[in-house]
């Protein structure tokens, strides 16, 4: 056990006891746990909880399971203000439902689990032991959609799967076809939180710092060694000497898993130079749809955030690691094979105007409705999926994609690093 989860089991346990009713205001009459790997998963499990809003027969309670990216997670559940409960209380907690946008220990529950995917899609293949055998060579599985993630002692732990396009369900038919049973299609609420953000392009350019004539450069990287930070740190350095500061504005938005991995103070102080030469930092804690709709330009990897902008007309770069690791039949994959990649010997300026002249709607029209094959329902149709698993009748209200919150620039000129 690491230490981490050591010290979230020290931490006290919450008031959910047998007696419950004795001393609760609300007439609780289903409890939802949702359980929380990264602050990434997160973020992708708040659209799905919060659609039960309003409702105060339901109580939603919030856990923190293992993972190699659980930093950051306390700090982001303590500004959400939920009743956090110990991992070793909630698999011994009775619960009407649980959430998960990720997969790890969720067997270790005794309660249905809805399993949300905590990005645009599955697009990664990766090696995972061949336990029909108990020896390697790996198999290669869809980060997602195997059997590795999927089952245990050859049972589907999921009591739903959620995906966001038919086609997640034929794939999911090749990779772990016992899974079927239980796959839901609703749609992506990155998707539609996109779609409705479109019309207020212009106040997310201003909250980046564009001015009018100004386009918008945004560089998006995930984590890891074959992100684009992780291989092309100096493509920073080069778009900020090679582009016009009068003509372009360039902006950096990170995963969160690079902030919780360095540190906010690192990654700070690593980008303190490029701030001095115009360069905005996308703070951590901001919301990143509006940032995706305000670029003229995108450059970025493998992460899901290059296929959000294939929504928006955006000219979109490729960088990174080679794509050994895609899956040919994704929607990342097709992508990478129409964006322009990076070549860092050539005038960056020019490879931009080559892409824009390049540029063809249609085909990243065709990428854009791989991602969801629900449009503007994800949010009725997650919400019904929650009811119909609590076994509740819904609100009568219906709920609706809503646009996106300006996105929020870390701030150097402060003491403390304070963020606009």
């Amino acid at each position: 056990m690491s230490l981490l989860m050591q010290d979230a089991e020290r931490r006290p346990a919450v008031p959910l006891r047998l007696d419950v009713e004795r001393w609760a205001t609300f007439r609780i009459r289903k409890r939802v746990l949702a359980v929380v790997h990264t602050v990434t998963s997160a973020r992708r499990l708040l659209d799905a909880v919060r659609l039960l809003e309003g409702d105060p027969r339901v109580q939603v309670l919030f856990t923190v399971a293992g993972d190699v990216f659980n930093h950051g997670v306390d700090e982001f559940l303590e500004n959400t203000r939920a009743l956090v409960v110990p991992w070793g209380q909630a698999v011994h907690t009775r619960f009407d439902l649980a959430l998960a946008a990720s997969y790890g220990s969720l067997y270790e529950l005794s309660v249905p689990v809805i399993v949300l995917p905590h990005g645009a899609s599955y697009n990664k293949r990766v090696s995972v032991p061949d336990d029909r055998r108990g020896r390697l060579p790996a198999v290669r599985e869809v980060y997602g959609l195997g059997r590795q993630w999927l089952v245990r002692d050859g049972v589907v732990v999921p009591a739903a799967i959620v995906l966001a396009h038919e086609d997640d369900r034929t794939r999911l038919g090749r990779e772990c076809p016992e899974a079927l049973p239980v796959a839901e299609v609703v749609g992506d609420p990155c998707y539609d939180r996109v779609a409705a953000s479109l019309p207020a392009r212009d106040l997310y350019r201003r909250a980046l710092g564009a001015a009018l004539r100004q386009e918008l450069v945004l560089v998006c990287s995930t984590w890891g060694p074959d992100s684009l930070l992780g291989r092309h740190w100096d493509l920073l350095e080069l778009l900020a000497a090679q582009l016009p500061r009068e003509d372009f504005r360039i902006v950096v938005m990170l995963h969160s898993n690079v902030w919780n991995a360095h540190s906010e103070w690192h990654i700070r102080s690593a980008f303190a130079g490029l701030s001095r030469c115009g360069v905005g930092l996308v703070s951590q804690h901001a919301e990143w749809s509006g940032a995706v709709v305000a670029a003229d330009y995108i450059v970025g990897d493998h992460g899901s955030v290059s296929l959000y902008g294939a929504m928006t007309g955006a000219r979109l770069l490729t960088a990174g690691s080679p794509d050994t690791d895609l899956d040919p039949s994704s929607p990342m994959a097709e992508l990478r094979s129409l964006a322009p990649r990076i070549d860092m010997g050539r005038p960056l300026l020019r490879q931009l105007r080559q892409s824009a002249a390049a540029y063809r709607p249609d085909r990243y029209a065709r990428v854009a409705a791989r991602i969801s094959s629900e449009p503007g329902r994800f949010a009725r149709r997650m919400r019904a999926l929650l009811y119909r698993k609590l076994r509740l009748r819904a609100p009568v209200a219906r709920p609706a994609p809503a646009a996106a919150v300006p996105p929020v620039l870390v701030r150097y000129d402060e003491p403390g690093g304070a963020e606009s």
